[in-house]
């Protein structure tokens, strides 16, 4: 406690300048998503599962290019502590080259069999159609979604965090009000279902990242590289980036199959159980936007310092970072105790799917602290150090050892309750604990891999 009650003006100015931006930006794509998700729950719980399923696709994707441009950070980052322009353009060009080739192999995969994909989730017919359409439109967005995440990170690295927030508030509101637009058939526009909220989410992921790389360019940011530039990368520097990119995505690989696997789970307990778990989780992530936007100034933070060559401010403030996000988590979690009532009568589904979904979010609230204290460690305080194989192994081993097996037993061998099952997964979030605890103590998590 006493490293955070320490005055350091450097350390909070730079906590608000990186994070606040992250946190509005993460807070309004939360809150809009949980406004996006009333709106289907108006056609019912087959939509709103429909969705949920369908999205589970997009997730994997997601966490496939974080994991990515993660890795990359910790070098974009740790340049930016050097002032090493040149190499932050190759790293922005190796990244829009991964971004529209890992975007069109999802795009090409769910067009090919939407069914199938949908299917894995769930077998109820009516599911698997609307699902179908869904991701059938919603997957031509992944590309720019790709390209957008790779400028968004380079720019919060860079220290560069408003323009970000920004461009996705502008996204984020298009899409909701498109969202009216179609699927209920507002302004003359057809009543297209579940349709509309794809066709909406695609139109706003191409503005998204139009307006981004405009304002790049436009503004001559350091990131405004010419092809020459951004495409002039080495083998070697190619080679350096993935040392220390594939484990990073691995992990985030790991997590994301893993958290699928447990949707997985979840939907064949039944449609309002994955319902319940779609609104809980949808609500949990307008929770925790606070703490992604202090993991993701940490790992910023921490890979400066490091990159200058001060390794014991890295830990320091690695250490502070770490017990702010703790702090915070104590308040979010009693706030998400008081509000999960009131939380759940706002949407329009079955009071089965309301209690379990209130009982999840109890849930989540009792282990929020440890679930904080292993974001923060994992994902901003071992990546800004490089520290990707150990996070790797931690992440990957508990989660797969412990949560999806544990989650298999409560829901098919013992038939739990989806909100039990929920909450003997939380075991893996307390092993995990453990290990972030020995990592971060031994300090040897700390390199500087651009010196």
């Amino acid at each position: 406690m006493k490293a955070i009650l320490e005055r350091d003006k450097t350390f909070y100015k730079k906590i608000f300048v990186i994070a606040l931006p992250i946190i509005i930006q993460n807070f309004i794509t939360s809150s809009l998503n949980i406004v996006d998700t009333i709106m289907i729950g108006k056609l019912g719980e087959v939509e709103i599962a429909s969705v949920g399923i369908g999205n589970q696709y997009f997730f994997l994707f997601n966490i496939l290019i974080m994991g990515m441009f993660s890795g990359m950070a910790v070098y974009t980052s740790q340049y930016w502590g050097r002032k090493d322009i040149a190499s932050i353009k190759k790293v922005v060009g190796l990244g829009s080259l991964l971004a529209v080739i890992i975007g069109l192999i999802f795009t090409v995969v769910a067009l090919i069999s939407p069914g199938f994909i949908v299917s894995i989730f769930n077998k109820s017919t009516d599911v698997i159609r609307l699902g179908s359409e869904y991701l059938g439109v919603v997957c031509l967005s992944y590309v720019f979604t790709a390209l957008t995440f790779n400028f968004a990170t380079a720019l919060r690295c860079i220290e560069k965090t408003s323009i970000p927030m920004l461009v996705s508030a502008v996204a984020l509101l298009t899409n909701t009000f498109l969202n009216w637009v179609f699927i209920f058939g507002n302004l003359g526009a057809p009543d297209m279902g579940v349709k509309g909220a794809a066709l909406a989410t695609l139109i706003a992921r191409v503005l998204e990242t139009t307006i981004l790389i405009a304002y790049i360019y436009i503004s001559k940011s350091v990131l405004a590289g010419k092809i020459k530039e951004l495409f002039s990368f080495s083998r070697d520097f190619v080679k350096m980036i993935f040392i220390t990119m594939i484990p990073v995505l691995l992990n985030e690989g790991c997590w994301g199959l893993g958290s699928v696997m447990y949707n997985v789970i979840y939907g064949r307990i039944g449609t309002q159980a994955i319902a319940s778990v779609q609104i809980a989780t949808t609500v949990y992530n307008l929770f925790m936007v606070v703490i992604f936007g202090i993991g993701s100034a940490s790992l910023v933070i921490v890979g400066n310092e490091i990159g200058r060559g001060d390794k014991d401010k890295g830990y320091k403030y690695g250490k502070k970072c770490v017990m702010l996000g703790c702090i915070v988590g104590i308040i979010l979690s009693l706030g998400l105790i008081l509000l999960s009532n009131q939380i759940v009568t706002l949407y329009d589904v079955s009071e089965q799917v309301r209690i379990w979904a209130r009982n999840i979010l109890y849930v989540i609230a009792f282990i929020m602290v440890i679930r904080v204290y292993n974001i923060i460690i994992i994902v901003g305080v071992l990546r800004g150090g490089g520290d990707a194989k150990v996070s790797l192994a931690i992440e990957a081993s508990t989660m797969w050892f412990i949560g999806v097996p544990v989650a298999f037993i409560g829901a098919f061998i013992l038939k739990l309750p989806v909100y039990q099952v929920y909450a003997l997964c939380t075991l893996e979030e307390i092993v995990k604990g453990v290990f972030c605890l020995r990592r971060f103590k031994s300090k040897k998590w700390i390199n500087n891999l651009v010196d």
